[in-house]
């Protein structure tokens, strides 16, 4: 099951106990203007404040901008920095499950989105949660979050409506599921990877269902946020809702008792998919 938990501290170690490795995905399209920032701040916090293995993935799908050499420069300053190139766009969350296939190198694989809207010291407070749970996901929604620049008012409303539509169709009890700020054990990753199949941004809906219908344990804490100009969510709301809302069905779905009698509905669902260029 899902716990909310409002404890936002660093979670330290014993110093007999080594810190686990960790291999942060950053997704990214087209973010030649954002991403640089905030590979430095990541790689330069990790560097001076964890004491186990970090690494930063950064996987590229379908750029048609410069983020490839980007990512390159800053790589020279911090080896810590790889990156993954798709020439094809996948998606973002297409991208993610790419990256997640490099979960049994690692003890913990996490992510967060290429603008820097969750600082590296909240992405810290998840890892060091993950002695208590086998994943740890931000929340914008619970009390104790700290919102720097909060979401446009119209964005937060389509936000809310997805979440009661996740809320009713598969019942997790989770605050924000699409808070792009979660970490994971490697073992709940490597027993679930191959029940991701959403390639879009409802791709964390696929992620947590499958997580917690798996039986893993999966904690919520309040996180710190700036959401950062320039989205793509924000720039295509409504196609981006639209999509999000045929991949939610669909997934619920997949997981229905009656999937193999619902081929009329996943007609439909291509046709959508179709309309919408997804």
């Amino acid at each position: 099951g899902v716990q909310a938990c409002a404890l936002p501290i660093l979670f330290t170690r014993p110093v007999t106990s080594p810190a686990p490795s960790v291999l942060l995905l950053i997704p990214a399209y087209n973010e030649e203007e954002r991403i640089e920032p905030t590979l430095r701040d990541y790689a330069a916090y990790f560097r001076a404040h964890y004491p186990g293995r970090f690494e930063i993935l950064v996987v590229l799908n379908g750029c048609r901008d410069n983020t490839l050499a980007v990512v390159q420069r800053v790589a020279k300053d911090f080896p810590e920095v790889q990156v993954e190139n798709f020439p094809a766009p996948i998606g973002k969350g297409g991208a993610l499950i790419e990256g997640l296939r490099h979960a049994p190198k690692v003890d913990l694989i996490g992510y967060v989105d290429a603008d820097g809207a969750t600082p590296p010291e909240a992405f810290h407070r998840l890892i060091g949660h993950t002695a208590w749970a086998d994943c740890v996901i931000g929340s914008r929604w619970l009390d104790g979050a700290v919102l720097h620049q909060a979401q446009p008012l119209f964005r937060r409303f389509t936000s809310r409506c997805f979440h009661a539509l996740v809320e009713l169709l598969f019942g997790m009890g989770i605050a924000d599921t699409q808070c792009p700020a979660k970490v994971a054990r490697r073992e709940a990753i490597e027993a679930i990877h191959g029940h991701l199949r959403i390639a879009d941004l409802a791709f964390d809906v696929n992620l947590l269902y499958s997580l917690t219908h798996a039986g893993f344990k999966v904690i919520e804490l309040p996180t710190e946020w700036t959401d950062k100009l320039g989205s793509k969510v924000t720039s295509s709301l409504f196609r981006s809702s639209a999509i999000m809302f045929c991949s939610t069905v669909r997934l619920r779905l997949v997981y229905s008792p009656f999937y193999d009698r619902q081929q009329p509905l996943l007609c439909v669902g291509d046709w959508l998919y179709h309309v919408l260029r997804a």
